[in-house]
Parts: C-alpha cells; sequence; structure tokens
C-alpha cells in the first residue's frame, strides 16, 4: 500500500477513485500542480441563465490564474458546461453532491440562484468568502451575501428600478457581483465533433443554396411567464417573408413543449422551412444552432445559444427585460412600447399584448440589416 505521505491529494489532476492519467505515483511525478484558489460557482436554472453566467469564467480566471473552480449546477443544463475549458470540475445537483459541497472547504463561494434549493446550500456551504445569495438563518429570508450583490439583490425587490432605470446587462450584473473587471467578456459553449455529425447528417437533407445561409427559427419559450414568444402567425409570415426576399433557407427549431408548434408551422409553409424536430438533446440542440447564419428567437435557451456561438441575432422580448441582455453588437433586439411591459407576469389574458405588437415585416427589416450584404 502506497503512504498518504506519498500521495499529493492537492493536486488539480487528482482523482481519488482510479489512477492518475499522468503519472501512477505522485512521488516520481513532475506534472505536480496545486489547486491554487478552489472557487464554487453554484449556478442551477434555467438552462439559458447558466450559459449566460459563464461570461465571469474570464473574469475568474484573469484574477485567479492559479484556481480550481467547480460548477454545480442541474441535470438539463450540464451539456452546456460539460465541454467548458475553464471548470475543472463539473458537479449534477443532487443528494451526492449536496453531501460533497457540505464537506469540502472553498476559497470563494459564488451563488447566482435566488431559488431556496440553491441559497440554502449557499449558507450551509464552507468558504472563507460568499458571493451572491444565501438565506439569513434567523428568518430564513433572502440575504445578499456580500455588498457587491446588493444592487442584484434589489433588483428583485423594486419593479421599478428592474424595469424603468436599470441599464446593466447580466454579466456586468455578475461581474459586479463579484467585484470583478467587466471586459466585455462572452459567453463559453464549446461544441463537439459527435454533436457537429449528428448535426450535419440531419441537416443533410436541406438543399444548400450558393450563399450557404440558414436562418433558424426558434418558435417557442417555455411557460414560466407569459408572452415570452411569439405569434405562431408571426412565424409563418415571417417565413414567407424571408423565403420570398432572401436565397436563406429556413429553419425551424424547438424542443418539446414546440413539437405541435413547429408542426403547425410547417403545415402551413410547406417546403418553405425545414422542421429539423424537438427531441434532440441540448448539445444535439447547440450544434444545430451553430450551422445557422442567423438566429431569430425569444428570451430563451435558444437566444443565449445563439449568443454563445456569436451568431447573428434578432432577439423578441415581450414580458422580459431586454436590457439585461448582451448581444456583443451582434444582434437586433425588438420588442413593443405597450406601457404594462417588462412585466413577468405568469398569465395575460389581453388579445392584444406585447407579443402580437411586433410584427413580421419589422424582424424581417431586422434580418435583412444582419444579413451579409
Amino acid at each position: 500500500m502506497v503512504g498518504l505521505s506519498f500521495i499529493r491529494l492537492d493536486c488539480r489532476h487528482f482523482k481519488g477513485d482510479k489512477p492518475c492519467p499522468l503519472n501512477s505515483s505522485c512521488k516520481s511525478c513532475s506534472h505536480y500542480q496545486t489547486q491554487g484558489k478552489k472557487i464554487l460557482i453554484i449556478k442551477l436554472s434555467a438552462s439559458g441563465d447558466v450559459l449566460r453566467t459563464t461570461p465571469i469564467l474570464h473574469g475568474l480566471k484573469r484574477k485567479y490564474p492559479l484556481s480550481f473552480i467547480t460548477w454545480l449546477t442541474k441535470k438539463e443544463s450540464q451539456d452546456l458546461l460539460k465541454t467548458n475549458p475553464f471548470i475543472d470540475r463539473l458537479l449534477v445537483y443532487g443528494l451526492e453532491a449536496i453531501e460533497r459541497i457540505k464537506l469540502e472547504r472553498f476559497d470563494i463561494l459564488i451563488a447566482l440562484d435566488k431559488e431556496d434549493e440553491a441559497t440554502a446550500l449557499a449558507s450551509l456551504a464552507r468558504a472563507k468568502r460568499k458571493i451572491g445569495f444565501g438565506l439569513d438563518r434567523k428568518t430564513g429570508n433572502l440575504i445578499p451575501l456580500n455588498k457587491e450583490s446588493r444592487y442584484a439583490f434589489e433588483l428583485g425587490l423594486s419593479d421599478e428600478l428592474k424595469f424603468r432605470h436599470n441599464q446593466k446587462t447580466y454579466p456586468e450584473i455578475i461581474f459586479e457581483m463579484a467585484a470583478l473587471e467587466y471586459q466585455n467578456d462572452e459567453y463559453t459553449l464549446n461544441i463537439s465533433e459527435v454533436d457537429k455529425a449528428y448535426a450535419k447528417e440531419l441537416l443533410s437533407e436541406i438543399e444548400a443554396n450558393d450563399n450557404g445561409l440558414i436562418i433558424g427559427l426558434n418558435t417557442g419559450a417555455g411557460d414560466r411567464f407569459a408572452h415570452k414568444a411569439w405569434t405562431e402567425d408571426g412565424f409563418v409570415e415571417l417565413i414567407r417573408l424571408i423565403r420570398a426576399n432572401t436565397a436563406a433557407a429556413v429553419l425551424l427549431l424547438g424542443g418539446p413543449q414546440e413539437i405541435q408548434r413547429n408542426a403547425s408551422i410547417a403545415k402551413k409553409v410547406g417546403n418553405l422551412a425545414f422542421d429539423t424536430g424537438c427531441n434532440h438533446t441540448l448539445s444535439q440542440f447547440s450544434a444545430i444552432i451553430d450551422f445557422c447564419s442567423l438566429i431569430v428567437s425569444s428570451d430563451t435557451t435558444a437566444l443565449h445559444i445563439a449568443i454563445a456561438l456569436k451568431k447573428k441575432t434578432v432577439a423578441l422580448f415581450g414580458s422580459t427585460c431586454q436590457q439585461e441582455i448582451e448581444l456583443y453588437s451582434r444582434g437586433q433586439k425588438l420588442f413593443s412600447d405597450i406601457k404594462c411591459r417588462p412585466c413577468y407576469k405568469k398569465d395575460c389574458e389581453k388579445q392584444i399584448n406585447c407579443m402580437t405588437l411586433i410584427k413580421p415585416v419589422e424582424v424581417f427589416q431586422a434580418i435583412n440589416k444582419l444579413l451579409p450584404k
């Protein structure tokens, strides 16, 4: 048996349950590298929010070049992080991960969710410095864990501040929370060769145009908030405008909730659009988006994937705040000036609402501005 004195438990390459990939013996190994600053990021959901948090990794690595970053997320979001080169250890939320985090010691904890499951764990985790949100031990209520997170905390308390006055993007807000210098840092998302091959085979049915232009239309937006998704009729008319005035191919994109919607749109437009299907994994879906030249989407996961992959984007906003989304000068934001938006309401019964007021010709004009001339 090898004595523990010869095992460097703090080496960033050490796994513990299997032989080291670099050397079988710590005693004679020349590849030892300390973990350095141990950083834990708790960002569980939703998938789009998880992805738009990845810019913070650039700031952390600039400030702490020698660091070991652990990221805790939920299973549905792990595909967006599993190939991220800045993450040293990816944990999937569950009992095993929770027990590990409660036991381990960290130098820095960054907790960016406001939900109880994340904030409770952030309060229980052991870290020298805590950033973001936790729970007050006396009242059980949400609190900011550091003074730099107070502004982000107050955004949740005041609709006037969040809806009318705030002009900071989400990356700017989280960099401020962590006392990091924001340098217009971008999302990070890498597509595996396996997923690239999957998308290539799926899209081989599309008749390639000489210019290779492909416009992806993400038609849904989940059901958490009312009027995040644009209208079905809007997409139908937009497809006709695109095909009548450009040489671009059109893809219908979506997840399981968009199966019926995309089938209905496809039936109405016939061969003017290609329905890519709605049952891909998140990494496969990302690879499909990577084949597109431009994406049209409301404020949802597909929009953030497109931003991460540096695609031209036309972003449609209804009940959510457009100012928090960073398009990195590659897109156009469209939203109505109806007085009741944004609202983040679950339900809205208005026939004329923030999404019906966005017209297909406006969306096409935005697309046309972004297409290469």
